[in-house]
């Protein structure tokens, strides 16, 4: 029995969850919400210490001490371009760590225990799908194996009969508990996970590692039932509805359904296009060409996208703002909600230059300011300002809304090369007329673009 002091602790770590999760939603109040979200946590382990008084103490430390040092050195190592592979990680841990918890209490599971039963086995098999799922995104996204969508003849067979032994093996897990089940269960899983996230492109694979995170918080919601704690059913809970809800907003950011983003290779089509680079003629420019287009402008618009992150150029830019703005220019920075590989992934990169948040402007609110603009300012973004997304059905990014970087009166990508964006298609607005491409380095160019603007 769970002292009431442990219950109130809790219940104080459950709020401190809800509190982080709210926070967490405003660039703002991030930064205070995650520390929060920490002190909840570990509030959590603390009274679960002292409440339960667990056996083998030594070694459960020892996996903590582990555990806290591979965590820390590792979120600090990591560059902002390689967080959602951090995340995609993290995310695979927990839901192999509610699977193997869950294995390890399938010999507590009283016969009658149907509902148990059934949480558990469910706890097992999705965990598992979380688990190896997040280990192919991790490698998509470090491109230790193809980013491109991999099929083979018989995987919608192969997959649909997994998902129905998976079923099968649930059901005799419930009504006969056996450990060699569960395991057989947790193998299933494991490769059902692998042939889910195959067959998705990699410009698709942020949006999976969402629905993959949602699995997690329902498998550690699962195992909160299952152990008899509230405040594990709380936080899984949370997890799996946040989850749930981002990956449907990202899904509908691409103009697309969560079915065609996992299955639209698997039925024929593509969610990568072919990625080669394009032989077509483009007008290319220096840096005191740029720098004369920026300087006479009444109005710019800044689009970040991933080349900016890769580039590490964000304290750059930020400095070639506060030059034009020093000029009476007006500047704003257009956020798409997918660009770079995470929801935020671009609101945090330019935060982290202490970029004012009120200049950080979202899709639906800037949209209708192309039309009044003299230049927009396109660094390391591609497939955000395709207007392929509006023309091409065949497109694989058709119906996702766009930034109308195309109403503008001019437009400049500071692009590395020719080669086409993470979708692998080529990206018309790159040849119109009114398009100046200045090539290089994200921040070289830049460096390079603010000397000149100095001089205009």
């Amino acid at each position: 029995m769970i002292p009431t002091w442990a219950q109130i602790g809790y219940l104080v770590s459950a709020v401190c969850f809800i509190v982080a999760l709210k926070a967490l939603s405003s660039p703002r109040s991030a930064r205070s919400g995650n520390l929060i979200g920490a002190a909840g946590a570990a509030l959590a382990v603390i009274i679960t210490f002292a409440a339960y008084k667990p056996d083998h103490l030594a070694p459960i430390l020892i996996a903590l001490v582990i555990g806290t040092v591979g965590g820390v050195v590792g979120s600090r190592r990591v560059q902002m371009t390689q967080m959602p592979q951090l995340v995609a990680l993290f995310n695979g841990v927990g839901g192999g760590a509610a699977a193997l918890v869950a294995l390890l209490e399938l010999g507590e599971v009283p016969a009658d225990a149907t509902v148990a039963a059934i949480a558990t086995a469910f706890t097992i098999l999705v965990g598992a799908v979380s688990f190896s799922g997040s280990v192919v995104t991790f490698a998509k996204l470090q491109e230790l194996m193809t980013t491109r969508p991999v099929t083979f003849p018989g995987l919608p067979v192969l997959f649909v009969a997994s998902l129905l032994g998976g079923v099968a093996l649930a059901v005799w897990l419930v009504s006969d508990p056996r450990v060699w089940v569960g395991v057989l269960l947790c193998l299933l899983g494991l490769a059902i996970g692998v042939m889910l996230v195959l067959p998705v492109g990699g410009a698709d694979v942020p949006i999976v590692i969402s629905l993959l995170n949602a699995f997690t918080g329902l498998t550690v919601a699962a195992g909160g039932y299952v152990l008899g704690n509230t405040l594990l059913l709380i936080a899984g809970t949370l997890v799996g509805a946040a989850g749930t809800l981002l990956t449907k907003l990202m899904a509908d950011a691409m103009g697309r359904s969560v079915f065609n983003i996992l299955f639209g290779a698997v039925r024929g089509g593509s969610t990568l296009g072919g990625g080669t680079a394009s032989e077509r003629p483009v007008i290319s420019g220096g840096p005191e060409d740029v720098a004369i287009l920026l300087g006479y402008a009444n109005k710019v618009i800044i689009v970040p996208g991933y080349g900016l992150a890769v580039a590490q150029a964000q304290h750059t830019l930020r400095d070639l703002v506060e030059e034009l703005q020093s000029r009476g220019v007006k500047v704003d920075y257009a956020i798409h909600p997918v660009a770079g590989r995470m929801p935020g992934h671009m609101n945090v990169l330019l935060a982290e230059a202490q970029v004012p948040y009120d200049q950080l402007r979202e899709m639906d609110d800037i949209n209708g300011d192309f039309k009044t603009t003299d230049v927009v300012l396109v660094v390391g973004a591609n497939d955000v300002v395709n207007p392929a997304a509006r023309t091409t059905p065949s497109a694989p990014i058709y119906g996702m809304p766009i930034l109308n970087a195309d109403e503008a009166q001019r437009v400049i990508f500071l692009k590395r090369s020719m080669r086409p964006g993470f979708a692998g298609i080529e990206n018309e607005l790159l040849y119109d007329p009114k398009t100046t491409l200045l090539f290089g380095d994200a921040r070289d160019s830049l460096t390079k673009l603010l000397a000149a603007l100095k001089t205009v």
